[in-house]
């Protein structure tokens, strides 16, 4: 039996307008859906989605990043970068320093319990990935990436 279509998912009555609507709707839909399982599991953890992504972030940096860099290679956008890092901070998972040259510039860097943290967390991230997934194969999965990318291309 074929997958049942995203109109037929969410009961629409009506198609959609127009192609491009019904793609950005299905790739929402899918995000969400897969989203759902991660979002549990870093709240498992007392850690949101991007603050799990901040940590990971900071431990393949190596070394100290300035919050601003750490900001533009998140997954998801935030709107207060700041906000994030406090957080992080307060439960002791990353260490924030000023820059002495210029004190509009503030250094983010991972700690012992943040890099504990992340460890505990590899494991069940990677499951998580391969099992939601697992019924597609590796073609399928390089043309989805393929097409996403190009989505963000215009």
């Amino acid at each position: 039996m074929p997958n049942p279509s995203l109109q037929d998912e969410i009961k629409k009555k009506k198609p959609f307008d127009f192609p491009e609507q019904e793609a950005f709707l299905n790739i929402i839909r899918t995000a969400s859906f897969l989203d759902a399982e991660f979002d549990a599991l870093f709240k498992s953890h007392g850690l949101s989605s991007a603050q799990y992504n901040v940590l990971r972030i900071l431990r393949g940096e190596g070394e100290r990043m300035p919050s601003l860099a750490v900001a533009e290679r998140l997954v998801t956008r935030v709107p207060d970068i700041t906000r994030l890092v406090d957080r992080l901070e307060r439960a002791s998972l990353v260490r924030r320093e000023r820059c002495k040259k210029d004190r509009r510039v503030v250094y983010v860097s991972i700690t012992s319990k943040g890099q504990a943290l992340l460890a505990t967390l590899d494991e069940p991230v990677r499951r998580l990935h391969r099992e939601q997934l697992a019924h597609m194969s590796k073609a399928d999965l390089a043309d989805l990436s393929r097409l996403l990318t190009a989505a963000r291309s215009p």
